[in-house]
């Protein structure tokens, strides 16, 4: 085990070193034992929810099919056809009857049993029945919908358990969905999660999220695999009401931020060693005060993301200039750092990981 594998306590805890955040070896590594070994957020049940109704996606590398079967089951295939690797769909779609593959036209039910293969009478002991599609795990949650890969991923509610009865009594599940912002940054992935686990640049970073959020109250808590930042709000009427900020990361790559009649996910997807993509979708609840506050909840958000894109990109090209080595971590403001790190390393050292 490499030494930098090794968990160290918080009061004497390094960050990861710079190596980490670059190179196409790594990142490879992290698809198959960070992406591809945890729950992933991919879809919202309103677009799944009628028999038929698909959604496309990728995690880990792998491309992903979901779709509501006949029965009304919510079910996650790899889009990989089981003749020669075909697609069974190139987009989210609605009341399909059957999966086609488009390559050669095999068929599959909804339910991922082979239907038809054109034209394979010729071919010895070959009987339909016995090609199924592969099926992934899949979980539905507040309204939200996530694939996990590998059967070694721990079950969804020891991942996710707590957090529903954490923020009662907002209902997640009742907010709707209104829209999707997705900014591209010149950053390794953990790069960006790194600076939102934790509440210490925000004096230096962000001026207006400071002033309605108290900085001496805000606090981190741990749990097995998921941190929570939270703070009293104050002078944030017109923008996220009255009340407490609850920041949830769940590793390794969502974000759940609730506010006062609002949800915003968060996914931080790798879109090369030094590139990702930020996806949020916004949800709000559907009373007067809160729907007030969505234009200036947009106009605000779009302020701290553009913070947080610039000081993102300064820290990554400081990681790439050779003279950084790894630094001492701040005790009481970057323990949910230490938390995810240490869970990057345990992926790491894994079965799935490898030196990089």
């Amino acid at each position: 085990m490499h030494t930098d594998t090794v968990v160290e306590p918080l009061e004497r805890a390094h960050a990861l070193p710079a190596r980490y955040y670059a190179g196409e070896a790594m990142l490879a590594m992290e698809q198959r034992a960070v992406f591809g070994r945890s729950w992933q957020l991919v879809a919202r049940q309103e677009q799944l929810a009628e028999p038929g109704d698909h959604v496309v996606d990728q995690v880990g590398g792998v491309p992903l099919l979901l779709v509501r079967g006949q029965d009304g089951v919510l079910r996650a295939f790899p889009n990989v056809c089981r003749h020669r690797a075909g697609p069974l769909a190139l987009c989210d779609g609605k009341g399909a009857r059957a999966l086609h593959c488009k390559y050669h036209g095999w068929t599959y039910t909804l339910e991922g049993q082979l239907r038809s293969a054109p034209e394979m009478q010729d071919a010895a002991d070959f009987r339909v029945e016995d090609i199924r599609l592969p099926p992934l795990r899949v979980h539905e949650w507040q309204g939200l919908v996530f694939v996990a890969l590998d059967a070694a991923v721990p079950p969804f509610e020891e991942v996710h358990g707590g957090i529903a009865e954490r923020i009662a009594p907002i209902d997640l599940a009742a907010m709707r969905y209104l829209r999707r912002d997705t900014y591209d940054i010149d950053c390794n992935w953990k790069v960006y999660v790194d600076n939102y686990l934790e509440g210490y640049h925000l004096p230096h970073v962000h001026p207006g999220l400071s002033k309605v959020l108290d900085y001496r109250a805000y606090d981190t808590e741990l749990f097995a695999w998921y941190s929570l930042q939270s703070s009293p709000l104050r002078n944030s009427t017109d923008i996220y009401g009255d009340g407490e900020a609850f920041y949830y990361f769940v590793y390794p790559n969502m974000m759940l931020n609730i506010m006062p009649g609002r949800l915003q996910t968060n996914r931080i997807l790798p879109l090369g060693p030094g590139r990702c993509r930020i996806v949020f979708d916004y949800y709000y609840a559907q009373d007067a005060a809160a729907q007030a506050r969505m234009e200036a909840d947009r106009s605000f958000s779009d302020e701290v993301q553009n913070e947080d894109i610039g000081i993102c990109e300064a820290v990554q090209r400081g990681l790439a200039s050779g003279a950084y080595t790894p630094g001492r971590l701040n005790p009481k403001r970057e323990s949910g750092v230490w938390h995810f790190q240490n869970l990057l390393r345990a992926a790491y050292a894994g079965p799935a990981g490898e030196s990089a």
